[in-house]
């Protein structure tokens, strides 16, 4: 029988020099070893995802990577522009800064952590105790055939570990700052983890953004396990990205019992953007919900991928995201909602609206419902329009030029979403991000996509 050998793209060629080359001074020993060599392994067999694989159809990873960006240098750089955007950076809490994927301790607040809470990079948690390490770096089964994650395994070398202590409840938020600095083309693989006791409750924010005049491929992840009764807030923003840049953020939680998990994210000005989330009920009891925005203009691309699965009975999921598309921009919305034969009493509903603001924009929505249990309330739906012609008209012939009654129905049409962030000083900032974006679009010249 004859043996089909798939060709290899020059990205995946490169891919394959580049680990070659970095595997042996990636931190992690015995366990995590062998862990990359597989998950590299299980890359180089699936290759680059590709439009022919339909949880990727939408973005193709393996047209959109012509070439491999070289390994960003695995230490922390800091350049003029970090200084000026971490002055900037005004939500309260702790704060935690990573320079092209790689922890910088001299910006981040490691001393004086408030109590209950263990933090420390990754590269030192895998020195430390790689085997122990390694087990949180497994893929659950709902993402084990992602070559993103695999890439993702393979190759992250640093980021930051959270522990939070059981009963303990944060009053400021825990900030992750992930800061893209190269002056010239660089990759940027890093991965954050965060462990939530019995009981915790934790806000932890995500802020990506890109101060360097270089494009980027960035593949980051994050991944929670979260402890029965635990209440966790994550909130992930986007923003000031090269347009060249290509990323893939990667979102996993393990919810226990009687546990909660709301993630909120918003993107603007983000380049191409895949963000997948893959959650697993692990306990009967809980509630997890995912919401964004997505703001696209010129050629962007957002698509949003998600799979929740109810492996616990009585569970109750949330998914709603709304998408602002202009010019050539292209949305995507992929949602999946697993119920597992013995997950009786779910309740899930997932929701996906667009408004596309001219001829040239996009957006495509699949959403799914995998259910085998027979007493479940499941629903989905997707709408696509324009802005309302009678809201419009009702603004102005209240005296507001056209441009700005079209910011006002927009930022209402994603305020909406923003106000489920319970955390009033991060719901304000997204805000700000949406008006900003609303405000470089009406700057924009007339006639011409901003």
């Amino acid at each position: 029988m004859a043996i089909i050998t798939p060709l290899k793209t020059v990205a995946e060629q490169q891919l394959a020099q580049q680990f070659a080359n970095a595997k042996a001074e990636l931190p992690g020993a015995g366990a995590m070893r062998k862990l990359r060599e597989d998950a590299f392994a299980g890359f180089e067999a699936k290759g680059l995802p590709h439009r022919r694989l339909e949880s990727w159809r939408y973005t193709d990873l393996r047209s959109l990577l012509r070439e491999a960006m070289p390994l960003a240098p695995r230490r922390a750089v800091r350049p003029h522009a970090v200084a000026d955007r971490l002055a900037l950076q005004t939500i309260g809490g702790t704060r935690f800064v990573l320079i092209d994927g790689v922890f910088s301790p001299a910006d981040s607040d490691q001393a004086g952590l408030p109590a209950g809470v263990g933090a420390r990079s990754l590269a030192e948690a895998l020195t430390d105790a790689a085997d122990e390490m390694a087990a949180a770096f497994v893929a659950p089964e709902i993402a084990r055939d992602d070559s993103a994650l695999m890439l993702n395994a393979a190759f992250a070398g640093d980021g930051v570990v959270l522990e939070i202590a059981p009963g303990t409840e944060l009053q400021q938020p825990i900030v992750l700052l992930s800061l893209a600095t190269g002056q010239s083309e660089a990759a940027i693989v890093s991965r954050s983890l965060v462990k939530v006791g019995a009981g915790a409750k934790v806000t932890v924010v995500e802020l990506h953004e890109s101060v360097g005049p270089a494009p980027a491929q960035i593949n980051h992840a994050i991944a929670f396990d979260i402890a029965d009764g635990a209440e966790v807030e994550h909130v992930r923003m986007v923003t000031r990205q090269r347009p060249e840049t290509v990323q893939v953020q990667s979102l996993l939680a393990e919810i226990g019992a009687h546990a909660s998990f709301a993630s909120f994210a918003l993107a603007a000005n983000c380049g191409v953007l895949r963000q997948q989330s893959f959650l697993r009920y692990a306990g009967e009891h809980s509630r997890a919900a995912l919401r964004g925005i997505n703001l696209l203009r010129k050629q962007e691309h957002c698509d949003v991928t998600l799979v929740m699965d109810h492996a616990a009975a009585h569970g109750e999921s949330r998914e709603l995201f709304k998408n602002i598309i202009e010019g050539e921009g292209t949305g995507v919305f992929q949602g999946k909602v697993i119920v597992r034969p013995h997950s009786q009493k779910t309740d899930g509903s997932m929701k996906s609206n667009a408004l596309l603001l001219n001829d040239g924009a996009t957006m495509f929505n699949k959403p799914e419902l995998e259910i085998f249990a027979d007493d479940v309330v499941c629903g989905h739906g997707a709408t696509v329009a324009q802005m309302d012609a009678e809201q419009l008209f009702y603004l102005m012939a209240r005296g507001l030029p056209r441009p700005q009654a079209e910011a006002l129905v927009l930022a209402a049409f994603a305020g909406e979403v923003a106000e489920f962030v319970t955390d009033e000083a991060v719901r304000e900032i997204a805000m700000r991000e949406v008006e900003a974006w609303l405000a470089q679009r009406e700057a924009a010249p007339k006639g011409e996509a901003a």
